[in-house]
């Protein structure tokens, strides 16, 4: 038997944002589809045909898919899949298996270059396309700093390494909700500090202390990376212990306070009121910041949100005319969120456990657990 041809993660997403003519098939049940699928293709190339009914189809026409262009087969983890990808090529067309399935999609991170600042030598912005989640890399004088780090460090270890720097600092700018931070295992990989806010090292839900080795920070800590000082401002309100890194007055990475769209939603402990409150404190301070300084988020919700060149990022400034909830008083502020608060997927909580250190799951169950796009915004 021929081996059955696969795709890579990153050879896909290259083939769906250079815009070659490529069709995504995903083989699993309707409700996995639900809760997470390949949405960067546009949804005219999005099928969902599941795989025991694909293979009952006596020809190309009974699928409906498109012959003349090249097809991936996506499943669970890229078992399924082969053997679909097999059948469809039996009936004429170019099909490929993706590699490792969701799973592996959800774990791709693709790199794009920021202009760096005036201390920094090397600004990285890691795009998971999978949940439209962003992690930073700021190197200078060879030394790394790493923000908000994924589960799946690969990409980011070997970029950093190609680069002829190492890993001195680990931060995450929040206790992530919607994936499993992989910081602590960097740290403890490259014997650096873990750098996190203390109000976000307790379990959200119950107060229950979490079980982390971390370097507390508070407002106006700073982190040396080299010839750069990284200052922390507290911005509470989508977490107690939230903060905004800023990078040489220049750049923000603001983690789930400030998107290029919206705001981080403050209703994900059941205190919308009381944190409602705390994110108008914190966009009232962020009201001095210069309209110059770039503004880099820990999430997107759609393409619209990306630039020219698919990084995410804007200017202060532009962020302001362009994001409505910046643009309202405290009245109308609070009525919005209120307006918008809704319900949040349930393994949010277990996520939380895990990121305080309460929780322990295996590889597997961290897959399940992270499958599907960030619903961190108010939206």
């Amino acid at each position: 038997m021929s081996a059955i041809p696969e795709i890579q993660p990153s050879e896909l997403a290259r083939a769906i944002e250079g815009n070659e003519p490529i069709q995504v098939l995903d083989v699993r049940a309707p409700f996995r589809v639900a809760s997470g699928k390949i949405d960067l293709v546009p949804s005219d190339q999005f099928y969902n045909i599941v795989g025991s009914r694909l293979v009952t189809m006596q020809s190309a026409a009974d699928t409906g898919l498109d012959p003349s262009l090249p097809v991936a087969v996506v499943c669970g983890h890229g078992n399924s899949s082969k053997q679909a990808a097999q059948f469809l090529n039996q009936l004429g067309f170019s099909a490929q298996s993706l590699r490792g399935g969701m799973a592996g999609w959800m774990h791709l991170n693709v790199t794009r270059d920021l202009p760096p600042t005036s201390s920094v030598d090397i600004l990285m912005q890691f795009d998971r396309v999978g949940k439209g989640a962003l992690s930073y890399v700021l190197i200078s004088d060879g030394n790394a700093l790493v923000i908000d780090a994924p589960r799946n460090l690969e990409d980011i270890v070997g970029t950093v390494e190609q680069a002829g720097a190492t890993v001195v600092a680990v931060a995450d700018t929040h206790c992530h909700a919607d994936f499993i931070s992989g910081s602590q295992v960097l740290a403890r990989q490259f014997d650096a500090p873990y750098y996190l806010h203390p109000a976000d090292s307790v379990y959200a839900y119950d107060g229950t202390p979490g079980k982390l080795e971390f370097t507390p920070l508070d407002d106006g800590t700073t982190i040396s990376i080299g010839r750069a000082t990284v200052r922390a401002v507290h911005t509470p309100g989508h977490t107690e212990g939230q903060v905004t890194y800023v990078v040489d007055d220049e750049a923000a990475l603001t983690g789930d306070f400030i998107f290029i769209s919206s705001v981080g939603r403050p209703d994900l402990a059941g205190k919308t009121d009381e944190w409602t409150e705390t994110l108008w404190g914190s966009l009232s301070k962020a009201k001095s910041w210069s309209e110059d300084l770039a503004v880099y988020p820990g999430h997107y919700s759609s393409d619209a949100e990306r630039n020219d060149d698919r990084s995410v990022g804007k200017p202060l400034g532009r962020v302001r005319s362009e994001n409505e909830a910046l643009q309202l008083d405290q009245a109308d502020f609070t009525a919005w969120v209120k307006s918008k608060a809704g319900s949040f997927p349930d393994v949010y909580r277990t996520i939380k456990s895990i990121n305080v250190g309460l929780t322990q799951v295996d590889p597997m169950q961290a897959d399940e657990l992270e499958v599907g796009k960030n619903e961190c915004a108010v939206a």
